[in-house]
């Protein structure tokens, strides 16, 4: 296979980006705007979605819409410490966006592959936040999907957890990660190219 040598050093940039991301936990202001939020929402929905029917939607959260997020998480917890320690947990970060998947009725596209749809969304959005020098983590919970927190946001669908977003902390070290051996998750039926 011939290669454009612009591309294949495109190729090279995209895989040093997917090698060095890494979850961002501790975050702080600023955070991305609407306009930028939009570019990387627009980009990030480049990623593979058979039929292009875009089974997500986003919802962002900042300022005090994260604390009255927090306090309907809360009212989840089965503990009145809980309850505090999970509100707390929405002030995290100064941006967050609740993960909205929206599966649509379709002949021959199944709600799994809609969901590994907006995974990859997701996924090519956090690499995108990364490339662009801001942070980001996707955490499932507190209580993502418990009534209290659904009928805050207006949300009928299932919610998938938030992107937590924002500018590292300087001065954090991020822990490394080794490559995976993945020999045993491979398979080989038929005949190998050499």
């Amino acid at each position: 296979m011939t290669t454009i040598p612009a591309v294949q050093a495109a190729a090279g940039g995209v895989e040093t980006a997917i090698r060095i991301r890494r979850s961002t936990i501790r975050l702080t202001e600023p955070a991305p705007g609407p306009d930028e939020l939009l570019d990387l929402l627009a980009a990030a929905a480049t990623a593979p979605d058979h039929g292009k029917l875009r089974p997500w939607r986003v919802i962002a959260l900042c300022g005090d819409a994260r604390a009255r997020l927090g306090e309907a998480a809360a009212e989840a917890a089965p503990t009145a410490d809980l309850a505090e320690r999970v509100a707390a947990k929405h002030l995290r970060a100064p941006l967050m966006l609740a993960l909205v998947f929206q599966p649509r009725d379709h002949p021959t596209i199944p709600r799994w592959e809609q969901l590994a749809a907006t995974s990859a969304m997701a996924t090519t959005l956090l690499l995108l936040l990364d490339a662009r020098g801001w942070g980001g983590v996707w955490f499932g919970g507190p209580y993502p999907d418990a009534p209290q927190v659904r009928k805050h946001l207006g949300v009928g669908e299932q919610l998938l957890g938030y992107l937590y977003v924002g500018t590292p902390v300087p001065g954090e070290t991020l822990r490394p990660r080794l490559t995976a051996d993945v020999r045993s998750k491979l398979t080989w039926l038929g005949d190998t190219a050499a």
